[in-house]
Formats: C-alpha cells, structure tokens, sequence
C-alpha cells in the first residue's frame, strides 16, 4: 500500500533550505523524522516537516543532534504517523543503542482507517532505518526484551490513557491545596499495572525537569501538564516506585538505568524505603498486594530490619504494622497498584488489609484497568482460568487465536514449547513449587524428574526470563510474577490435586515445598489451614497460566486433575504430538509425591 523513502540530512540552516525547496511534502505533509547524535536520539512527526526541524534548531537540547533521516509517503496520513512514530519510539527505546530523549505526552493505541495495512508496511522502514543504523537489532529480538517491555513508552490502552490523566490531575489538584493525595489501581494480570506505574513516573520525571516546555505537542493526551505552572509545582518532588519482587525490581532498574530522566536509585524495595533518611512526596507501589505483613521473613536480618524499621516510624515494634504502614509514614502521596487475587503467600498483606487500604480511599480516586494487554485470548480469559482452578468451574468454552493446550505427556509439552521459542522467542517453561530445589545446594542435581525429563529450577532469581539458560530450565512464582512470555509451558504439580469422589479441587501439603509459602505467622498467632493455602496455589496456577502473550500449554501431574482440566482445556495437540513421538500415552504417569 505505502511506498515510502527515507530522505537524509543534516541539521543545519543551509541544508535545512536546501532540502525545503525540493519537494512540497517537506512543508506540507505528514512526515515521521528521526534526529540523532553519536549517543542520543530523538523521534518526531509533523505535517510541516521543514517548520519543525527549524524550531529544534533553536533549541539547545536538539541543535547537538545533526543527523536527520525522514520518512516520506504519498500514502501517509496524520494517523498513520502517529502510529508510525509511537512504533518507533518503543523500539528505539527497547533497542538501547541510543538514548531516546523524547517526553512522556501521553500516546495511545488508536485505531483509523486501514490500520492494519499500513502496520504491514511499517516493519519495512524498521528494517530501512536499521540498516542506516537507527536500529542495532531486528524488531523481533527487540521486542522480545526487557527494555522493551518495561520501557516507559507505550502506547496507553483507552482506560490506561483515561486513568493516568485522572491520576494527574488529581494529583496536581492535590500539590495545589497542600493536601496529602492516596488512589488504587486495580487490574487483573496483563491489563497493564506495571507499564502504568512506570509510565507515570516518567511522566511526572519529565514534568519535574522542565526540559522542552517549549514545544507543545498538542496532538499528545498528556501535552497540558507540560506548561511551566506544573513543572514548577514539582519542584524539588522526590518521586520512589517501590516494587516488592526482587527479580522485577532488578529488571525495572536496568531499564530506569538507561532511560534518560530516570535512575535506578529511584526504584525501591519496601526495606529501602523504611530504611530511608529522605520523606517522599509520592510512592508509587506496583504490585501492592505483594507487600509484607508482620511474619517470618527470608532472612533474619530481614526480621531484624522489619523490627527496626516498626521502631523507627512508630515508636514500637507494632506486629499488626504491615508495609502499607511503612509507604504511608514514609511519603506524602501514594499510588497502589493491586490484585488481591495475585497474593501468593502468607506472609502477604491480607485480604482484609487490602480492603481496609481501599477504605481509606473515595471511589473517584479507585481507577479500574480492564483491557486486557498481553493475553491475546482477550479479556475473558484470566476469569477463566481463574475459575477452571477453582472450586468454582466455569461453562467449557474456546478462545479463538490463542493456543491453550492440555498434554498428557510432559516431554511433549516442552517439545511443542522449544518450537514454539525457536519460532518467537520467550517460550518458557514454569511450575508450582511441588518439587525440592536441589539444585540450589548441588548444581549437578535435577528438580524435576518425570516422563522420561530431569529439569533444574531456575538458576538465577534476578532477570531469570533473559537470563542464558532459561530456556531450559524451570521458573518458579518468584522469578516469573509481573513478566510477559511469548508462551508459557505450565507444570502443575502435585501441591494441587482433584478429588473424583468429591468433585472438588484440593492442596496436598505433603507436596508442596516452599517453606514460607505454608508457615504459619507465630509472631502474630495465626495458622494457615490447606483451605487457606489452597488459595495461595490456586493464585499461584492463575498468574502462571496468565503470563503467555500468545499461548498456553498445561501438563498436570495428578491423573484425577489431568482428566478434570480437560474439560474445560483442549488437548488434540497434545494427543497430537503424542503420536509422534516416542511416549505413547498408556505409559503416561503420575508424578511421583517428592520428599525430603
């Protein structure tokens, strides 16, 4: 449909009415540019091509970036370079190789006419621009990262968009009467939460900073708070993202390290903002359900630390003091971004600490996320799964265009997931944590050893996803809550069972080996009953079967529960794939109840 060019130049004066005077188009007609230097670069699109890259000569900021390269269509529209330049400006982002100066305004995933078309052609001048060095990695390989993924620029879905405005104008509604400002986010895996939290405090970063206030952007959704009253407002604003996983806090610091107007200081686990000697003004806390109650921590020193920091903010060491108490003592202005349904273990804040958090906060600061970012099975599918393992099943129904299958055989499971990595990258294979980590003390040992496969968990809690080995090994909860997978291979073990007789779904504690995961809370005089902790699991198979963009394979251990799930699982490619190999399924087996 397109047939587009990259013109070439140099910002100068000079060339700039050189380069006006060849063709009309330069002056009026949707154009996409980008404008680098040897470290730096900046995307842009306009329908005065000759005007703008006149305005960016005057500013000191873009008058260091000297080559220009544009992109020129006689199919273009001002949609199609929208859309073109939010494209670009994630992959340049994700790609790392230079550092993308651009603000945060606000882009969003809007649809126009004969989309579909022109995204076709875009992968085309991706290609283009990586040949001429715009781009050091193919678009594949990019987006398959982490600092794509977690990078600040997206594009915002229209309840992510309607939210973040809200958020700030209450926000700075709030600054502006000098009172103390508190909103909840609420959305189920995959609508968004952690790209919102990031986006925002780039967002708020970039206003803090003042650069470019003078180039509006009107075409932006965010472009009024970059005017001199709001940056001014946040002036001297000392802004923290806490994140309570280790592996996820790792990840977002790589990406703030190389993200212009953040820094990897600014993201935060619970323990360092307690610890801290600096107040904030706003904390913005991704995954909130996953923040501590008073209870056995990893480590003593962690125990200690809890102590201390009780003592620190409160006078006592108050056991009915959670870390929410800590965020709240310690900043100004909270953001919480939460899924009660995604707490995985005791030691989590409650159920009824949630509520009570949300209490204290009126409904038109609760902010719902409900488009579903990363399932391409739509927004039904999470209650779905959710539901199948539960004491609650649902209705059997399909989801056209993503694939959920249910093997009987694990071999064939993970043959079908190394195709399906090979071909798109990101295919992982993940469990419940029904087996003794073995080789965490003997690197020699395997974990997993079932249907003829010994497999290892993850070598690595930091990064796992990337990290070298991934690919053949197992990730636990721990590694893989808050990341996006192209498929997820999921391995239920035998923790969760199926009861014929009873029709219902139960926990086997006997085989279920992660030590905090089932602690009873002795400091605070509670006991967790296998009701309690069968809905830590069940949260636990919820957030591993919700992690694939595209896919979804499903291995059960337990023969009862195999045959229960394939009621509401279709399971022709696993029979499939069975077939062809050497595991016929009559010598399929249960995996064996593992032990110390």
């Amino acid at each position: 449909m397109t047939s587009f060019r990259i013109e070439q130049l140099t910002l100068d004066a000079a060339a700039l009415t050189a380069w006006a005077e060849s063709d009309a188009k330069h002056r009026n007609w949707p154009i996409v540019y980008t404008l680098n230097g040897e470290d730096a670069i900046y995307i842009g699109e306009s329908v005065n091509a000759v005007g703008r890259l006149r305005q960016h000569l005057e500013s000191p900021l873009k008058r260091e970036l000297s080559s220009v390269r544009v992109v020129v269509d006689d199919h273009f529209n001002k949609s199609a370079c929208l859309d073109l330049e939010s494209h670009l400006i994630r992959l340049v982002a994700g790609d790392g190789k230079f550092q993308l100066i651009n603000r945060n305004v606000g882009i969003t995933d809007a649809n126009y006419y004969r989309r579909g078309q022109y995204r076709q052609a875009f992968s085309e001048v991706f290609e283009q621009l990586r040949a001429l060095g715009v781009l050091s990695r193919p678009v594949k390989e990019i987006e398959a990262s982490d600092l794509f993924k977690l990078s600040p620029f997206k594009a915002l879905t229209p309840d992510q968009a309607i939210a973040v405005e809200d958020i700030l104008d209450g926000l700075f509604t709030d600054i502006a009467m000098g009172v103390r400002s508190r909103m909840l986010i609420e959305g189920e895996p995959g609508t968004g939460k952690t790209v919102v939290a990031i986006y925002l405090t780039k967002v708020l970063s970039d206003v803090r900073s003042g650069e470019m206030l003078d180039e509006p952007d009107e075409d932006m959704v965010l472009s009024k708070f970059f005017t001199r009253g709001y940056s001014d407002m946040l002036d001297e604003f000392r802004i923290g993202l806490v994140v309570p996983q280790q592996s996820l806090r790792e990840s977002i610091r790589g990406v703030f390290t190389k993200t212009p107007g953040l820094d990897r200081s600014m993201v935060l686990s619970p323990f360092d903002v307690g610890l801290s000697e600096h107040h904030f003004d706003l904390l913005i806390v991704d995954e909130a359900h996953r923040l501590n109650q008073r209870a056995n921590q990893s480590s003593g020193v962690n125990n200690k630390r809890f102590a201390d920091i009780n003592l620190k903010l409160f006078g006592e060491d108050d056991k009915s003091r959670t870390q929410i108490d800590w965020i709240n003592a310690m900043s100004d202005s909270q953001i919480f971004l939460v899924d009660e349904a995604q707490s995985v273990r005791p030691a989590d804040v409650s159920k009824e600490t949630l509520a009570s958090l949300a209490q204290t906060i009126p409904e038109w600061r609760r902010y719902p996320l409900t488009s579903q970012m990363r399932v391409r099975a739509g927004d039904d599918y999470v209650g779905y799964v959710r539901r199948v393992i539960s004491t609650d099943p649902p209705a059997p129904r399909s989801f056209d265009g993503y694939e959920i299958w249910m093997f009987d055989n694990l071999g064939d499971m993970l043959e079908a997931l190394r195709d399906r990595d090979r071909e798109h990258g990101l295919g992982r294979a993940l469990a419940g944590y029904a087996w003794p980590w073995k080789s965490k003390k003997d690197k020699r040992a395997f974990d997993i050893e079932l249907d003829g496969q010994r497999l290892r968990w993850n070598s690595t809690e930091r990064d796992w996803v990337n990290s070298p080995r991934a690919a053949d090994e197992v990730g636990s909860i721990h590694t893989i809550q808050g990341y996006d997978l192209n498929y997820a291979g999921v391995i239920i073990g035998n923790d969760l069972r199926y009861d014929p007789q009873a029709g219902r779904i139960y926990f086997d504690r006997d085989s279920y080996f992660d030590t905090k995961g089932k602690e009873n809370n002795a400091s605070r005089g509670i006991t967790y009953t296998d009701a309690d902790l069968l809905k830590f699991v069940e949260n636990i198979y919820a957030v591993l079967m919700t992690r694939g963009m595209r896919g979804t394979f499903v291995y059960a251990c337990d023969p009862p529960l195999r045959d229960y799930l394939r009621r509401f699982l279709p399971h022709d490619l696993g029979r499939r794939a069975a077939a062809s190999t050497a595991h016929p399924t009559d010598t399929v087996r249960a995996c064996p109840t593992l032990t110390d």
